[in-house]
């Protein structure tokens, strides 16, 4: 699993601290989250290949974290883009989109589709044989989710030196991965679990953006591997997130700790901190094992 962050500031772009847009690498599948201004220059600089994404997951519509799209949109059809995209987001981010669209006069080639969301409740929105998305309501000021991505669990692995010693063919493998008892080379029957290997743990991703502390969302995404949690203020300013809904980092590790996640990632940090040091050392406190995002920047998990 592959997480690169294309922007992590909050609200205003400025040269060097580009707003939320980051790309999800897992099972093979490239997913776009959120679409902040910029993203398409910074996609180029991480060298993530546009034909790539499918989907694009935008958390809400507040511009800092899709004022990107219509161009990206636009910029895909001018590289002659055939394969169909698919963007989903809250209720509105359809018209938003072809308005623009429409008033530019703009033709878009490839299939372009929408997925409205306005449902309070976590939904299952994306599903292939290999990943499975949900949503992850948010309290912010307006509509907003966050989404939890999950692979499905792989099939069981092979014990190749004892697959050998126990003499089964390997036209029996397929057979094997899928949990079955197989006959050896001499008709004798092999129980599974001597010859494979318990599959390996699936990956797990929860982007939680734009939210006050909202302890609401710790049972979905509870023991996921990795948790992104928006950390707009150190805990200086904690009296400022009941007006504009935002979370401290000291809050976002809170969450990290009743949820059990293996890896908390801060970001979408106000401009008017210095240091983004002080934000881990605000989690650190709470939850041990916490890392920062910069623009640009690239987890392997």
């Amino acid at each position: 699993m592959k997480l690169t962050i294309l922007g992590c500031h909050a609200a205003s772009l400025r040269w060097g601290a580009f707003p939320t847009s980051q790309v999800l690498e897992i099972s093979g599948r490239v997913f776009l989250i959120d679409c902040g201004e910029a993203a398409q220059m910074q996609l180029r600089r991480s060298k993530v290949k546009f034909s790539r994404i499918k989907q694009i997951f935008i958390s809400h519509l507040h511009g800092d974290h899709y004022y990107g799209l219509i161009g990206l949109i636009s910029t895909f059809q001018l590289l002659g883009r055939e394969t169909e995209l698919t963007i989903y987001g809250p209720r509105g981010i359809k018209d938003i989109i072809l308005i623009q669209l429409d008033a530019s006069e703009s033709y878009i080639g490839y299939p372009l589709n929408f997925v409205e969301l306005d449902s309070d409740k976590p939904q299952k929105i994306y599903e292939d044989e290999k990943v499975m998305v949900e949503t992850i309501p948010l309290k912010h000021r307006i509509y907003c989710n966050g989404y939890l991505f999950q692979e499905k669990p792989g099939p069981r692995r092979i014990n190749i030196d004892k697959a050998k010693e126990a003499e089964i063919d390997v036209a029996y493998f397929n057979k094997l991965k899928k949990g079955s008892d197989v006959p050896n080379k001499h008709g004798k029957i092999i129980s599974n679990e001597e010859v494979t290997l318990e599959p390996h743990l699936p990956k797990s991703y929860a982007f939680c953006s734009d939210t006050q502390y909202y302890p609401k969302i710790v049972e979905q995404i509870k023991n996921v591997q990795v948790l992104y949690h928006e950390s707009t203020f150190l805990n200086s300013h904690q009296y400022l997130c009941e007006r504009t809904m935002h979370s401290t980092a000291k809050e976002a590790a809170e969450i990290a700790q009743s949820a059990q996640v293996q890896t908390l990632i801060l970001g979408h940090y106000s401009g008017r901190y210095k240091n983004r040091e002080d934000f881990r050392k605000e989690a650190q406190e709470v939850f041990q094992n916490t890392l920062l995002t910069e623009d640009g920047k690239q987890f392997q998990f």
